[in-house]
């Protein structure tokens, strides 16, 4: 009897991650706006914390430390909520299958912090809160592209679901000479960029933080191969391999 493979079959890390971020969320809801309020901002990551404010600011020091991941698991809506849970489903399930639960969640938790340290970088002692995912998410969109065209040219993108550990990455040097890997990360850039002219200006309610978005993203296309851990295939192909 042929096994059939489920058409649904998303990792529990990911769905323990998703819990989280709908907790979280929920459980804001039912608290008084004060508390709502005061429990965003000790969560979320805020430059000036950086820059003397800590103890002025809801979290006080001891949020200096946390805010760097806790800043992951709120987000503003449900709206947002749901963006970065489809993106995490999509993307987050290829890349548990491959890493595994522990290396995963390192991955994803230093691609948000990679995110979170490039906006304070352009953003020092800035009194504004960044929220959300999407620094780690947008790591993991870099990580995939890594393996992403291998597949595609050894024309084993069913490998992708069916386990994607079996796809051999491309070599950093590659990666960066490639010209659909330049192409989607231009085209990131480009979408992000946009989002300083057509998308909410820095510090207002809903604006975003795209520095936080590039961040992750080139943490995830760079650094990826300290994290994974995917048998490689030494056999000749047209696209190098590490």
């Amino acid at each position: 009897m042929q096994h059939r493979e489920p058409i649904f079959n998303v990792p529990s890390v990911v769905l323990g991650l998703l819990g989280v971020f709908i907790a979280v969320h929920v459980g804001r809801q039912i608290l008084p706006i004060e508390d709502n309020t005061w429990l965003l901002l000790a969560m979320a990551f805020i430059p000036a914390r950086y820059a003397g404010m800590a103890p002025n600011l809801p979290g006080g020091e001891f949020a200096s430390v946390t805010s760097v991941v806790t800043h992951m698991f709120v987000h503003a809506d449900v709206v947002h909520l749901a963006i970065n849970s489809a993106w995490l489903l999509a993307f987050g399930s290829v890349l548990s299958a491959r890493m595994g639960a522990a290396r995963f969640l390192s991955f994803a938790l230093f691609g948000g912090m990679a995110g979170a340290l490039l906006f304070c970088l352009m953003h020092p002692g800035l009194v504004a809160p960044v929220i959300g995912a999407s620094g780690a998410i947008a790591a993991m969109m870099g990580g995939v592209l890594r393996f992403l065209f291998v597949a595609i040219d050894r024309k084993q993108g069913y490998l992708l679901r069916a386990a994607p550990n079996d796809i051999p990455r491309m070599s950093l040097s590659t990666a960066l000479t490639d010209r659909r890997i330049l192409s989607a990360a231009a085209i990131f850039v480009g979408i992000n960029v946009l989002a300083i002219y057509g998308f909410g200006s820095m510090g207002s309610a809903g604006a975003i933080a795209w520095e936080a978005h590039l961040g992750g993203f080139f943490f995830g296309l760079l650094a990826f191969a300290l994290f994974d851990t995917a048998a490689q295939n030494t056999s000749p192909s047209s696209t190098k391999v590490e």
